[in-house]
């Protein structure tokens, strides 16, 4: 199969997995509507996905490193899928986190194998890794219409469509899964294996970076509905908006990310980026009316620009353990950031949403520091040549 196409199906396919990690986000304001959740409760759903999905992202990728499972690309979208499905279903907020984990699991499965299948597809191109992560990126963004236009229209009883880009998704990583063995590079014969070692410090240093980017990303995602319609004074029709330019801005920054990483170095990009979403996250939580649009989508670009890129350097941090690098810096370190949510909302249930909010200004100072400790990887080598 031609890289492209390949590279095209997996962009696609991760925007059918990844909307379901958008929709949890989204979900949230119709769960308060309904079901009359505090901010507390409502972000504790936020939480069962985050949470399981940190826990078994990494394993799947300690997985796919022994051996590979492609299969884990048609699979594990339907079982995300399914689980957002049902989580509308029935009024029990016990059943309500189970299916929300599951779905959260389904995601899991997926990340570490596909991002594996297309860094390889790739063939290292940073601007193709940009493409592939900003599928998962429209998907993010397509979430919270695709939640107005279906729970919207009939209330959480209509969960169970939200089933469709699933099956959609599913179906499209067929044709990449038959194409797959002309994208597999040849198995390294003896005396080949990769010179560098892997460079766990810096993997750390980058993961921690990562946690805090996630602080930021999860609880926006949570929280910015609300605060848009506190700080425009507008309807739930403010607070979609406000969802879907963060989701937006995010899909820019990482084809802008990819495209900036061939012209300058990886770590630089990334640092540059989050020095100057300081700024953004500020003007975001401070500024009122319609300039709080342009610094959500400020921030939101800001924070994806390094998105693709860190996946790319913790695989080139541990390049013997490309899966769990991959389960981690996608899984794990993403998802952790969903146990601040609930605290986000203890501080908002007590004080108010702008003063819970404030201490997201120092996540991407802390990114930015620890960014400034880290070096671009040495080229991967062989014994037989570069």
């Amino acid at each position: 199969m031609a890289k492209n196409k390949a590279i095209t199906l997996l962009s696609i396919g991760h925007a059918c997995v990844d909307v379901y990690q958008g929709a949890v986000a989204a979900l949230v304001p119709y769960f308060v509507a309904e079901r009359a959740y505090t901010y507390a409760a409502a972000s504790g759903i936020v939480l069962a996905a985050s949470l399981l999905s940190s826990v078994a992202q990494p394993l799947f990728g300690l997985a796919t490193d022994r051996r590979a499972m492609p299969w884990l690309l048609p699979a594990s979208t339907l079982v995300g899928g399914l689980g957002i499905a049902l989580s509308g279903l029935g009024d029990s907020y016990a059943l309500t986190l189970l299916f929300v984990g599951i779905g959260g699991v389904g995601v899991a499965a997926y990340h570490p194998e596909s991002a594996r299948v297309a860094r390889v597809a790739s063939g290292g191109s940073h601007t193709a890794m940009g493409w592939f992560s900003l599928g998962g990126n429209l998907g993010f963004a397509l979430a919270p219409v695709l939640v107005a236009v279906v729970v919207g229209a009939g209330g959480l009883a209509l969960t169970p469509l939200l089933v469709v880009p699933a099956l959609v998704g599913s179906l499209l990583t067929l044709p990449v899964l038959r194409g797959l063995e002309s994208l597999t590079s040849p198995a390294p014969e003896a005396g080949t294996a990769p010179v560098v070692p892997d460079d766990v410090a810096s993997f750390v240093r980058l993961a921690l970076a990562v946690v805090c980017r996630s602080v930021v990303f999860i609880g926006l995602s949570t929280f910015i509905a609300f605060y848009a319609r506190q700080r425009t004074g507008g309807g739930s029709a403010a607070g979609t908006a406000a969802l879907v330019v963060l989701y937006l801005g995010g899909a820019a920054g990482t084809v802008l990310g990819g495209a900036l990483a061939e012209r300058w170095d990886r770590v630089t990009v990334v640092r540059r980026s989050y020095l100057l979403t300081v700024g953004a996250v500020a003007g975001l939580v401070l500024l009122p009316g319609p300039a709080l649009y342009v610094c959500i989508a400020l921030t939101s670009a800001g924070l994806y620009v390094p998105f693709s890129l860190q996946v790319t350097l913790a695989q080139d941090y541990l390049p013997s353990r490309v899966g769990t690098a991959s389960g981690i810096t996608l899984g794990l370190t993403v998802s952790v950031g969903g146990l601040f949510s609930p605290l986000i909302g203890r501080l908002a249930d007590a004080t108010s949403l702008q003063t819970a909010l404030l201490p997201l200004i120092a996540m991407p100072a802390l990114s930015w520091l620890l960014f400034r400790t880290l070096a671009e990887p040495k080229q991967r080598r062989t014994a037989g040549g570069t």
